[in-house]
């Protein structure tokens, strides 16, 4: 191998990797930029849609009492752009949430709130719903209100926690997760050949993905290919699917799972996608 070689496989450390981006078609770009920086092909394969939810009656009733409420606590970056949708919308603006302690569950959902002008008030360490009951730790919370605008369906624990340390909480729907349509023969087009590794930074995309290659019953194109997350909320998602996961980020963010992705690399010999075939459960 020549000098040249040598720095561009420093520079490209995934070159030949098929990388399958599973996140929203309109939120893949990140990390697809990302891999492919470092050489790797990624296949955008949204698992998930975000569509608005049912009915905003109940965000649009919360919006309305703001006055009523202590804190506000966004868990995605998703949860923020639909709550500020409606805001204006209800003929509000930032100035209405001056009086509010308002938590961002990591760097990404407090970026999207800051540069939309909201002040953030405190981020977890650890950037999961146990970091925000963490950071809420040594606060008496008893009798105090909080608003969490979140996805329709999501884990009841920061809620419940709460709830049982005596606050107020109340639970408004900004957006749900739901399963893209693609074309005929469309799957199996990206999934050819097989992808050395999948992708999965939420729950929802996991269960939205292997259900949807169920469906195809195409579980067999990704039966060789590492599984990784960019968590352990995520881990045990895909766990309780019956899945393996080979990697898992430390740092729960776009730019730590990149880097787990990269060590992960550096332990293989070959950028050939394993030989053993796992099970991806029912």
């Amino acid at each position: 191998m020549s000098k040249a070689d040598q720095v561009d496989a420093r520079e490209r450390p995934l070159e030949g990797w098929r990388i399958v981006v599973t996140r929203a078609r309109e939120q893949a770009r990140v990390l697809s930029d990302a891999l492919r920086q470092l050489g790797a092909e990624p296949v955008e394969i949204p698992a998930i849609e975000i569509r608005d939810p049912p009915s905003w009656e109940p965000m649009d009733n919360a919006i309305a009492r703001l006055k009523e409420f202590h804190f506000l606590l966004l868990t995605s970056a998703n949860g923020v752009r639909k709550f500020l949708g409606r805001l204006r919308l209800g003929n509000r603006d930032i100035g209405d949430l001056s009086h509010l302690e308002v938590g961002a569950i990591g760097p990404a959902t407090a970026a999207e709130l800051t540069q939309r002008g909201v002040r953030v008030a405190f981020v977890p360490r650890e950037y999961r719903a146990e970091g925000l009951l963490a950071a809420l730790e040594g606060r008496d919370v008893q009798g105090r209100a909080f608003l969490i605008p979140r996805a329709r369906v999501a884990r009841d624990l920061v809620p419940r926690v709460l709830r049982e340390r005596g606050a107020t909480v109340e639970v408004v729907p900004a957006y749900e997760t739901v399963t893209p349509v693609f074309a005929p023969g469309e799957l199996e087009r990206l999934l050819s050949p097989p992808p050395h590794m999948l992708t999965f930074t939420s729950s929802s995309a996991a269960a939205h993905f292997f259900s949807l290659l169920a469906r195809h019953r195409l579980a067999d194109r990704v039966s060789a290919s590492a599984i990784s997350s960019i968590g352990p909320v995520t881990s045990a998602a895909l766990r309780e699917l019956g899945l393996t996961v080979d990697l898992e980020a430390r740092d729960f963010t776009i730019r730590g799972l990149v880097e787990a992705i990269l060590q992960y690399r550096r332990r293989l010999a070959t950028p050939q996608p394993h030989s053993a075939a796992r099970s991806l459960g029912p």
